[in-house]
């Protein structure tokens, strides 16, 4: 290991993946918005024991009646995340069950595992929650998850399958990710131990700097005006949030906001970040696109994504061999986010889930 890495290369490493987070963070804020006390939601802090002992948290969102859909979240974060599509999935009669992955939130870490592991707990799970018929929408690291549901689940069990600003495949040309993500990848395979410390650090000086006054206050105005233009816009959500609970100050949403960030993703270090680092920038998911056959597979991607880029999800879509593929041209990583909706409205009319 020391052989491969100079001490040169090392805090060049450091640089490009503090540079990578830091970007990761500020962008991620807009796609949160929490109009409502994350705390109403008893439910939002809920594990399920799997047949191995392990422990898989999950959080419940939207219409307890609706139809189910499984909520696989990105890359790095939790089921946490999902709380940003409440609000449609109340609109869309839709139940949002949001599931950790192994080391994420409150799910046990799996040593070893690979993505071909996860059908199986999320099989265990619908199980438990006595779902016959249920959809998976994987967003952006979640993706490649929903594939492997895909792959490794029937399609009578299956009643959908949705890639939403998907990871990409590495196997497609590894020269079309940015460097930050290269040198990810090459420290999640030499140097994970260093990789892992740099992500222990930059919660916590991410965390910091998210409390930090300035920012803070930046944080609170841009909170204030989502308020008031989702509030313009559902004016019925509104009045559903109001009825439920009293609002909570800015403020207070403003901490809930840094903990589904970084706080809740983190809660046990960052070994599972390294570890997924390395499965999602595998050329090898453990299974063959061409042997996927599940009908459809939804794919909705940004043709301006940097993070994912989308060279290598029309790689993917041409070796699928049943997939319908939204492609919006002027859109990033971050920009996918208003099309969410639409993305979920067509997931979950595409058959009945129950």
């Amino acid at each position: 290991m020391s052989s491969f890495f100079t001490d040169a290369a090392k805090v060049a490493s450091i640089t490009f993946i503090l540079g990578m987070a830091f970007q990761y963070t500020a962008r991620n804020i807009k796609t949160l918005s929490f109009r409502s006390p994350m705390s109403t939601y008893a439910r939002q802090n809920q594990t399920f024991t799997l047949p191995d002992g392990r422990q898989l948290g999950y959080a419940e969102y939207g219409d307890h009646n609706g139809t189910p859909l499984l909520y696989f979240h990105g890359y790095p974060s939790c089921r946490l995340e999902a709380y940003a599509i409440d609000d449609i999935a109340q609109r869309h009669n839709t139940r949002i069950l949001a599931l950790d992955r192994p080391g994420f939130g409150l799910s046990t870490p799996q040593p070893n595992r690979s993505i071909t592991d996860w059908p199986a707990d999320v099989s265990a799970f619908a199980k438990s929650m006595q779902l016959s018929r249920f959809a998976v929408l994987g967003a952006s690291g979640g993706g490649p998850y929903a594939l492997a549901c895909a792959h490794g689940l029937p399609q009578e069990v299956l009643a959908g399958v949705g890639l939403f600003a998907s990871g990409p495949p590495w196997v497609g040309g590894a020269n079309h990710n940015s460097i930050y993500r290269r040198v990810a990848r090459t420290m999640a395979i030499y140097w994970p131990t260093g990789l892992r410390i740099l992500f222990d650090v930059l919660v916590r000086v991410s965390t910091w700097v998210l409390h930090s006054g300035p920012v803070s206050r930046r944080i609170d105005r841009w909170l204030e005006q989502e308020d008031k233009n989702k509030d313009d816009g559902h004016e019925d959500a509104k009045k559903s949030s109001t009825m439920i609970t009293p609002k909570k100050t800015t403020a207070e949403r403003r901490l809930e906001l840094v903990h589904a960030l970084l706080e809740e993703p983190f809660a046990q270090g960052g070994k599972a970040a390294v570890e997924e680092a390395r499965l999602l920038s595998s050329d090898d998911w453990g299974f063959s696109f061409e042997s996927v056959r599940h009908n459809p597979v939804i794919i909705w991607h940004g043709a301006k994504d940097t993070n994912a880029p989308v060279e290598l999800i029309r790689y993917m879509v041409k070796k699928l061999p049943h997939c319908i593929y939204h492609e919006f041209k002027d859109d990033t990583h971050y920009t996918m986010f208003k099309h969410f909706e639409g993305a979920m409205e067509e997931l979950v009319s595409e058959k009945k889930c129950r």
